[in-house]
């Protein structure tokens, strides 16, 4: 779900914590969202219910009803608004059982309010995208329904885990992603710094789509992690 038809985005900020919400929803005024605010569970799910929302920002620690409940009962009843968890629970468990239930970003408090506009921004971008069935970067295209990816005219034969890589990196081109967001968002854990996983499939979707081509598409920024340039 994109913007609305006049333009707007609609937020619905859900946060308990009542000083927090009020700079928050400032916040996203000023960047020009129309915000909604709700302070406990049961309030939260009634606004969803009622209207429709083109993201949902909420928090775990709830009165009357956890941030996990919330989040469980709009995705059983169909409803497919893009969630941005904020939370203080850090835990490997909390960000995996989040993002398993249907999130789209865990941002774990506290945060910079720079990054969370930004975060906000890109869950809110990818959304108005997810709905196409074919993905572009460049001459490369990736058709998400029938699983086909081709770079100019030649196909490209991927397995799963690289597809859904390349469809994350494509649906976030023109952003740093770090290796800790590749490994939540694609993997759906937290990112070990003891292990290579997310530099050798970068390594295996560099080769397949980028391999004898002189425009790289997807490039390495040192220090921070890799960017798919769309150019």
């Amino acid at each position: 779900m994109g913007e609305s038809n006049n333009g707007k985005s609609y937020l619905l900020l859900i946060e308990d914590e009542k000083k927090l919400a009020r700079t928050l929803e400032r916040h996203l005024k000023r960047e020009g969202y129309v915000v909604d605010l709700a302070f406990d569970g049961v309030e939260a799910v009634d606004k969803v219910l009622e209207k429709k929302y083109n993201l949902i920002v909420l928090d775990i620690n709830l009165p009357k009803k956890s941030g996990f409940d919330i989040i469980n009962e709009i995705r059983l009843q169909f409803d497919s608004t893009p969630v941005l968890i904020l939370s203080a629970r850090d835990t490997i468990e909390d960000r995996v059982r989040g993002l398993r239930l249907g999130a789209d970003d865990y941002l774990v408090k506290p945060f910079d309010s720079g990054e969370f506009l930004a975060r906000v921004e890109a869950v809110l971008r990818r959304s108005e995208i997810t709905s196409r069935s074919v993905l572009t970067a460049a001459d490369l295209t990736l058709d998400v329904e029938n699983r086909i990816v081709k770079r100019g005219e030649k196909q490209i034969n991927l397995s799963p885990k690289e597809f859904s890589l390349l469809e994350f990196f494509i649906r976030n081109k023109n952003q740093v992603l770090t290796r800790k967001r590749i490994a939540e968002q694609v993997w759906g854990y937290n990112f070990d710094t003891g292990t290579n996983l997310v530099d050798v499939y970068v390594y295996y979707v560099r080769e397949a789509i980028d391999r004898g081509h002189p425009h790289k598409l997807i490039n390495t920024v040192r220090g921070r992690g890799f960017i798919m340039e769309d150019k």
